[in-house]
């Protein structure tokens, strides 16, 4: 049996009652397996002794005895206070709703203890301490679990139902990982591993279980992104016409770049030469395109529209291709983003850019009025449009396509695995459709130890390079007590006909943050409504001011952002909504109030709005203070550090990973891939690129694991999945 198929609920588990199984219910544990998943977070090595004195050096682990008890507080409030002393030092137990230790400890007796002690009130205590008599440990080992906990339930109480579990189900658990791998990577059986995660006999023993749990997660989990690359290798489609040699410029997309007033940077020409040999392969593409923002991504995802669109005459004439391009032979490209305003953007540079090469774009989106839509909807049916441009519309119910042969999400990261399911299905119900090319853009960037797990499927490119022209943004802090001299400089690039962002964490006075900035409803922070008022009135009366944060209205919001491109207004006070918005390459300012308040990847994209043009840009990192001294956690004071050491997206995304975890990184918790239980993909990225080996060799040497009738590691993961699995 393997272990995921215990699904016995834990009051089979000997000693765990109704009551019992309603704490362990509480906890998420319903089943065996979820009880023996359930892996330490720390373990205690009550073998090694660490007197009282040494209390600065970590946990205590030393044998005292019993001086005194003592009482403080009244009634329920009423709290336990054992004094107690070693052969190095007195200190105090402080018994919080433990008053039953008085009876269990008296004056006079000794006991071992374990915890961690501090100073407070002129003493040395601990409230957070195990306390066990001196008889013998009946062979116990001397490492002990520490699990985390949930109201209802102790350390004592878990470690024995787990032992329970152990001795009554770990005999009959096979082992799950193919021989060959297990023995490659020194592995334990599987019995032994969670005997040896839970209740080690020795410290060598615990290494060993760690690495062979943490290995067999990060297997299954590139089987599963192993799985998904070989199934979409086999989904071949019929050869599209036109597509030409693997790499090579179409036609049409020639054409595009003789029109460019400007050269493609090698990470664009690096990005079109991938895209191009994976759509004239037999497998439908699916690619992930990385940069940094103002890097280029759009420019590229139109190259591959232009591949994607199907026969081509070779000529010469860019004024003839209108005449000469077969409209009936093309596929068709969908292009979603996650917002009108950048939807919108997207549409009016693909017709500035793509209608003089004959080309038919359309904006779509839920907003369009019903006459508009519905002759929107007919032509696209019907093959009249060629490029269609808009939000999540693209996938509603009633949009049908003729042949949809390319599908592009900018900011991959905003939509969920069912959102892209969606569009992709499109294709395949189309009449003359089969399944799409897929080619996801990110500005986020995706931290390589992340690139191997949620999109190890996928192929990768990464545009590293900018624009010629463009200068890094230079970024200053600043804390809120200096921020006149900040608006003292932005003033003077007013001056010089630029324009100005100032970003806050909250919409209004009242707290509002619409999840836009995480203000957490902090009275004392910024909020955009009252800064545009004094921005206007106060600090830059000269100057035309507007607003702008989620809670306007779309159509308000557009004409906002269309006057601030075109400099009629020069400057922006606006929430985080801005974070992808309109390109406005005389933007030079970009102003952060309580920056402390805003993740890794806010302030990178944010930062990444000014610095568009052939002007010197500058991010101001604006801090909070009370009473003259910064108010900054350490996660803030370290935020605010990376982006002033580094403008690499790609720096700045690894850093984010190590400051927030996998498993809140923007974009992982829809990704439909994993939920982790003892793994860490950047604490253990060696472990996941062996993991990532094995796994690619094992299904590319039998794709007979494939299907659910084979055995071994094909059976687990159909029968009894680590992960919850979702299509892309």
């Amino acid at each position: 049996m393997f272990l995921r198929e215990l699904t016995a609920g834990v009051a089979s588990v000997r000693g765990v009652g109704p009551s019992m199984t309603g704490a362990l219910a509480g906890a998420g544990i319903h089943s065996v397996a979820a009880l023996l998943t359930r892996y330490p977070r720390d373990w205690e090595d009550r073998g090694r002794f660490a007197p009282l004195k040494d209390w600065m050096k970590g946990p205590v682990s030393t044998t005292v005895i019993v001086l005194a008890h003592d009482w403080f507080g009244f009634g329920p409030m009423k709290t336990l206070k054992i004094h107690v002393e070693d052969k190095t030092g007195r200190a105090v137990l402080v018994c919080f709703n433990r008053p039953f230790l008085e009876k269990q400890f008296p004056v006079g007796k000794s006991f071992r203890i374990w915890g961690r002690f501090y100073y407070k009130y002129g003493e040395l205590q601990s409230s957070a301490f195990e306390a066990e008599n001196l008889e013998p440990r009946s062979g116990k080992s001397a490492i002990v679990p520490v699990y985390p906990l949930s109201a209802g339930l102790s350390q004592n109480m878990l470690r024995r139902f787990i032992r329970a579990a152990l001795d009554q189900y770990a005999p009959s658990l096979e082992d799950e990982l193919p021989a060959e791998v297990m023995a490659g990577e020194g592995c334990l059986p599987k019995q032994e591993a969670l005997r040896g995660i839970h209740f080690p006999a020795s410290m060598e023993v615990l290494d060993r279980a760690r690495k062979t749990l943490i290995f067999e997660e990060l297997f299954y989990l590139e089987v599963i992104v192993g799985r998904r690359a070989l199934e979409r290798r086999r989904n071949i489609s019929p050869p599209r016409p036109g597509t030409g040699s693997p790499g090579a410029l179409s036609p049409l997309q020639k054409q595009f770049l003789d029109r460019l007033p400007f050269p493609l940077t090698p990470g664009q020409t690096r990005a079109i030469a991938g895209i191009n040999a994976d759509m004239a392969g037999p497998a439908p593409m699916a690619r992930l395109l990385q940069g940094d923002v103002g890097s280029g991504k759009t420019l590229v995802a139109f190259f591959a529209a232009l591949r994607a669109l199907g026969a081509q005459s070779d000529h010469a004439d860019a004024g003839q291709i209108a005449a000469q391009f077969d409209h009936a032979d093309a596929g068709q490209i969908a292009i979603m983003a996650p917002t009108e305003l950048l939807a919108r953007q997207h549409a009016e540079n693909a017709a500035r850019l793509l209608e003089p090469l004959g080309l038919r774009p359309a904006y779509l989106t839920g907003n369009l009025k019903a006459a508009g839509r519905a002759r929107l909807l007919k032509a696209l049916a019907a093959g009249e449009i060629d490029i269609v441009l808009g939000t999540h519309a693209l996938f509603s119910k009633d949009v049908a396509y003729r042949n949809l042969a390319l599908v592009i999400i900018d900011e991959q990261h905003r939509f969920g695995v069912t959102q892209r399911q969606a569009i992709l299905a499109k294709g395949r119900e189309s009449p003359r459709g089969s399944a799409p090319h897929l080619l996801m853009m990110s500005a986020t960037p995706i931290p390589r130890t992340l690139a191997l797990t949620v999109f190890g499927d996928l192929d990768v490119s990464v545009i590293n390079d900018m624009p010629p022209g463009r200068k890094p943004v230079k970024t200053h802090l600043s804390k809120e007590s200096n921020v006149g001299k900040v608006y003292d400089f932005v003033r003077k690039e007013l001056e010089a006909g630029r324009q100005a962002y100032f970003v806050y964490p909250l919409i209004g006075e009242n707290g509002e943050d619409a999840g836009e900035g995480s203000g957490g409803g902090n009275r004392e922070l910024k909020d955009a409504v009252s800064m545009a008022e004094k921005l206007a009135g106060e600090i830059f009366p000269s100057y035309p001011v507007a607003l702008i944060h989620s809670k306007i209205d779309d159509e308000e919001k557009r004409k906002t952002m269309e006057a601030f491109r075109r400099g009629e207004i020069r400057v922006l006070a606006a929430t985080s909504v801005v974070e992808v918005g309109v390109d406005v390459p005389n933007a030079s300012c970009m102003v952060i109030h309580h920056a402390e308040h805003f993740g890794l990847s806010a302030l990178h994209q944010l930062r990444g709005r000014v610095g568009r043009g052939s002007s010197q840009a500058y991010c101001f990192l604006i801090y909070s203070e009370e009473d003259s001294r910064p108010v900054l956690t350490d996660n803030g004071k370290q935020r605010l550090k990376v982006m002033l050491e580094s403008g690499d997206g790609f720096v700045i995304a690894e850093e984010d990973l190590k400051l927030r975890g996998p498993g809140q990184i923007a974009g992982l918790e829809q990704s439909g891939y994993l939920k982790l239980g003892i793994a860490d993909p950047v604490r253990d990225a060696d472990a996941l690129v062996r993991s990532r080996t094995a796994a690619f060799a094992m299904l590319e040497a039998d794709p007979g694991l494939l299907f659910p009738e084979h055995l071994c590691v094909a059976q687990v993961l159909n029968r009894a999945p680590p992960f919850t699995e979702t299509g892309m």
